[in-house]
């Protein structure tokens, strides 16, 4: 969320900003907005002073006797007072409208950000590793999962409808031996603190990392949209990614300098509804309305965010080595990046069954674009007045996504598939999983 006395002062580089978006440029319709603001606000405050000076001199006139006087000043508080409720009326309205105008404006993109118009503008940052080479023509993860037995959409479908899997037997230990295996090395060799957050989550929160008020159509609502709390209060959200959970961590906060970088990561279910996805990914799990995924989270100075992107990244980019899967990172263009992004990359893993390569993780910084939503702040060591912390979020990875390039790159003619090693201690010593394990 921007300072509107930033874009005041900048209101050039705004709008040279978004249009590196493709987004129209908006800072005179703001400031246009912000002068009605002012506007009321002082038309309010000059009407308080009046009122405040005129009860004062209604106590002169009268110790003066001049009873006149005092008559059309007793008249004139009578009309402020009477003003006042649409005065206070027009100042909040105003407040609200730019509040909502400047909520709904996504982050800017740093200057080395590449100029593009949509996914196909991403430049390739590096590939890493090698694809595997199949001596028959490879299967996609679903053929894989249902030949096993072991992954079932129609039952899910009869559950809760599309978009939703039951896996089941090893293959629902593998999912969670590769949960398992991403907390282990983010939290042992990464410095990442485990975290254990809420995945339901009220309107404030999701506010904060800027999924409302623009994005509410992808998120699913708790109970009809209110879940009853004590007292009341605000509606309640399944989060979308635990970004929401651990971000919000240091919520209206106020930090020591020495205490940053944070590092936060979860293992949690996300819940999302695939709003304008009709017709993609129809089949399997690449996009689900519940899926898991470990999430990555830092808190840091602006002087530290930069370094710690490159960090995070490279955290995330150790999943899929240690697994032994091929890759690739992709910078994403101006035209492609998330809302609260300044600069974002993706990780794309190798799904041999696609013949191409899909998201995996992205790892993004986000500037104080979320702090300011969230009043998250800090004091730099040796200086009173406070700064807005810089806020990152990145995948470290998506669950399900892995279990799908784990089933393709690893799987076998005799429709077997073979356990990466790094996974071996969390399925008991198996090396495969083979036709014939499934559940009885």
């Amino acid at each position: 969320m921007f300072d509107i006395k930033w874009i005041r002062e900048n209101s050039a580089l705004f709008d040279a900003g978004r249009e590196r978006r493709g987004l129209p440029p908006l800072a005179a319709d703001l400031l246009a907005l912000d002068d009605t603001r002012r506007s009321a606000i002082a038309a309010s405050q000059v009407a308080q002073e009046r009122r405040n000076a005129a009860s004062k001199e209604i106590g002169a006139a009268m110790k003066a006797k001049d009873n006149e006087r005092a008559e059309a000043l007793k008249a004139e508080m009578a009309e402020l007072k009477a003003s006042a409720p649409a005065l206070e009326e027009a100042e909040k309205r105003a407040i609200v409208v730019l509040d909502r105008a400047l909520a709904e404006i996504p982050n800017l993109p740093l200057d080395d950000v590449p100029f593009g118009r949509d996914e196909n503008d991403n430049p390739e940052l590096r590939v890493v590793g090698e694809k595997p080479v199949f001596s028959f023509t490879p299967k996609e993860h679903f053929e894989i999962g249902e030949n096993l037995g072991l992954m079932d959409f129609e039952t899910a479908a009869k559950l809760s409808g599309a978009r939703f899997v039951v896996n089941k037997g090893p293959l629902a230990r593998l999912e969670r031996a590769l949960g398992q295996f991403m907390l282990d090395l983010h939290t042992g060799e990464h410095d990442y603190a485990e975290i254990n957050p809420p995945i339901l989550v009220r309107d404030d929160a999701l506010f904060g990392t800027a999924q409302l008020p623009k994005f509410e159509e992808d998120l699913f609502a708790a109970h009809a949209g209110r879940l009853p709390q004590e007292g009341g209060g605000d509606s309640y959200w399944l989060i979308p990614t635990a970004e929401v959970s651990l971000t919000n961590l240091v919520r209206e906060s106020i930090l020591e300098e020495r205490q940053l970088p944070l590092r936060f990561t979860a293992l949690t279910p996300c819940f999302r509804a695939e709003a304008g996805s009709a017709g993609r990914d129809t089949r399997g799990m690449i996009r689900q309305h519940q899926f898991s995924k470990v999430e990555l989270v830092s808190i840091a100075t602006p002087e530290q965010a930069l370094i710690e992107h490159e960090r995070m990244l490279g955290c995330a980019e150790t999943v899929l080595k240690r697994l032994g899967l091929a890759y690739r990172v992709v910078t994403l263009c101006t035209g492609d990046m998330g809302f609260s992004s300044q600069k974002t990359y993706d990780i794309e893993v190798w799904l041999p069954g696609q013949g191409r390569y899909r998201e995996i993780s992205s790892c993004s910084v986000c500037g104080d674009f979320q702090a300011r939503r969230m009043n998250a702040r800090y004091r730099p060591e040796g200086g009173k007045a406070t700064r807005f912390v810089h806020t990152l979020n990145g995948s470290g990875v998506a669950v399900g996504r892995a279990l799908v390039a784990v089933l393709e790159n690893y799987q076998r003619e005799d429709g077997g598939v073979n356990v990466p090693e790094a996974l071996r201690p969390y399925m008991g010593g198996l090396t495969a999983i083979m036709p014939g394990s499934g559940t009885r």
